[in-house]
């Protein structure tokens, strides 16, 4: 599998990605993550919407809170598109977050079992075994639009040039 080393810090250390690091232009890989009800879901359920993948490390951290709750507050701006919240967390404790804050715009999807979207987008940390925090969007014929690896993990992504990119594209 295929290693960077250096393109992510977590509080100023290097970290090391695994998988093949998606790029603006390619076909956006199908990937199979695990829902809140336990059942599978494919980034192809969504075929023909804006796709808007939030990545983050883990919900029970106050930086991944902040984005999950900013990208849940953009949905209603977002018409149609489709704001998948994807960790390694598992899908219990995804849920019960989003419950306590009423969130109910994202779509919570836990790379957990398989890391198969990690892997197939090059966020996954080698180290810790979790999602490195990002960005990725998808339009509606399949084609990354946007891609941002934040570089220190314990940074927020950049809502603004990521919402900008929606916003056209919809």
């Amino acid at each position: 599998m295929k290693e960077t080393t250096g393109k992510i810090t977590f509080k100023g250390g290097p970290l090391t990605l695994l998988g093949e690091e998606v790029k603006v232009g390619q076909k956006a890989p199908d990937f199979t993550v695990i829902g809140a009800g336990l059942n599978p879901i494919k980034l192809s359920d969504y075929d023909g919407k804006v796709r808007v993948l939030a990545i983050y490390p883990s919900i029970d951290t106050g930086v991944c809170q902040l984005q999950n709750k900013r990208f849940n507050a953009e949905a209603a701006n977002l018409g149609d598109a489709v704001i998948l919240s994807i960790s390694c967390d598992l899908p219990f404790a995804q849920s019960r977050f989003c419950a306590a804050e009423g969130l109910d715009k994202v779509i919570t999807a836990s790379d957990h079992k398989d890391v198969e979207f990690g892997t197939k987008y090059g966020f996954l940390i080698k180290e810790l075994r979790l999602l490195s925090r990002g960005t990725v969007i998808v339009d509606k014929e399949g084609t990354v639009q946007y891609v941002e690896f934040c570089p220190e993990v314990t940074n927020e992504p950049d809502y603004e040039a990521a919402l900008a990119v929606v916003k056209k594209l919809l």
